[in-house]
């Protein structure tokens, strides 16, 4: 199984499965993710370095443990237009998503970063082209 087959499997998991609300959640954070607009993921991890959260999100990058996150701290970070989005694809409220991602996205990040560093260009959007469609 690759990475990609295997991180697709986790992802599904993570977000509970097949159901509808975790399937447009999951599809809004590999937008976001994967998203030349927001800078994808090394955007992300900028944004949580220049919010104060860089030694999480380092810690998720990194190959040593995964730091936790609050959904509080989820919020700050990706701010109340970006978590109202991910709620109205998932038809969710931003609080239940702002607590998935926190619950959920270390071990995403993690998973897309196996040497300890974010991919750039072509593999990164790739895989997450590829995990979209496993969404699908």
């Amino acid at each position: 199984m690759g990475l990609f087959d295997e991180l697709a499997g986790k992802a599904t998991g993570l977000f509970g499965g097949g159901g509808s609300e975790q399937s447009g959640l999951m599809q809004g954070v590999l937008e976001m993710l994967g998203s030349s607009e927001s800078g994808g993921l090394s955007g992300l991890v900028n944004t949580f370095k220049e919010k104060g959260l860089g030694d999480v999100v380092s810690s998720w990058v990194g190959t040593g443990q995964n730091l936790p996150i609050n959904a509080e701290q989820i919020q700050q970070v990706l701010g109340g237009d970006a978590i109202q989005q991910l709620a109205a694809k998932a038809g969710l409220s931003t609080d239940e998503v702002s607590s998935k991602l926190a619950e959920h996205l270390p071990g995403i990040v993690d998973h897309l970063t196996p040497d300890g560093s974010v991919p750039e260009g072509g593999l990164l959007a790739q895989g997450l082209g590829f995990l979209r469609g496993k969404m699908s």
